[in-house]
């Protein structure tokens, strides 16, 4: 019999479709997209920070997924003392995005298919450190947020897949994991590359006349600033290879 699972995070709902757990998976979060046909109809309880705890109980899973930085540890410590079994994931290198593939599998019943699916991810991967061996890397400034400016330091899962792809992360050594900065402080760095995401804040065309700070930086003066998939960027599973792959070739061309 497969396990009832409730889904609490986009990327780990997307790798159990991925994985062939799909039909295992009784209830989303709102923000849990794809795959689009996959998650269609299905209960959605509440968002990421903002479970409805009691309608998750009404499904009676018999596994909840969750990751320990897009949900509250209060609704792991409800959703516990209520008797449910938790998955809490919290990977912060594409290694580690690797691996989860597996374990999720594994959890859902599923470790056959998960095993191939990390095997090949691990494989694309590979195949990018591969080619970026021995070569510079790029500097580049990716903010995640405007208004203030925020983006992302060493120890998060953003940085190491750009860090895979051949990327040097402007703002690696800053004290939080998701700084608030001011464009001058950047602007001194001298990035080679912007790279704006669409998630968390969905950057445009709009929002390019803001990095007017950057004018004397590498990046603009090459017109090397780029609006990117912001999944390919943080969501782990069956998009690392593409997205190492994607971000290396990018990267690659401000060499």
């Amino acid at each position: 019999m497969s396990r009832r699972i409730v889904s609490l995070v986009p990327s780990l709902t997307e790798i159990l479709f991925a994985v062939g757990a799909g039909e295992s998976v009784v209830g989303v979060t709102r923000f849990c997209t794809d795959p689009p046909e996959g998650v269609a109809g299905l209960p959605a309880v509440g968002g990421t920070k903002n479970p409805d705890l009691a309608a998750i109980a009404v499904l009676a899973p018999d596994l909840v997924v969750m990751n320990a930085e897009e949900n509250r540890r209060e609704d792991f410590e409800a959703l516990t003392a209520a008797g449910l079994e938790i998955l809490v994931t919290d990977p912060r290198t594409v290694d580690e995005g690797v691996a989860l593939i597996g374990r999720l599998a594994e959890a859902a019943g599923a470790g056959a298919r998960g095993r191939a699916l990390a095997a090949a991810q691990g494989a694309a991967v590979a195949r990018v450190r591969a080619r970026v061996r021995d070569r510079r890397p790029v500097r580049y400034f990716c903010p995640i947020w405007r208004k203030p400016w925020m983006t992302f330091n060493a120890d998060t899962y953003a940085h190491d897949l750009l860090r895979v792809a051949g990327g040097e992360n402007v703002a690696a050594a800053r004290a939080d994991r998701y700084p608030v900065v001011e464009l001058d402080e950047i602007a001194a760095a001298a990035p080679e590359v912007v790279l704006l995401p669409d998630e968390p804040y969905r950057f445009q065309e709009r929002d390019l006349p803001a990095l007017a700070p950057l004018a004397g930086t590498p990046a603009l003066a090459a017109g090397r600033v780029h609006l990117v998939d912001g999944k390919a960027l943080a969501w782990y599973g069956p998009r690392i290879g593409a997205g190492v792959a994607a971000f290396a070739a990018l990267l690659a061309a401000a060499r």
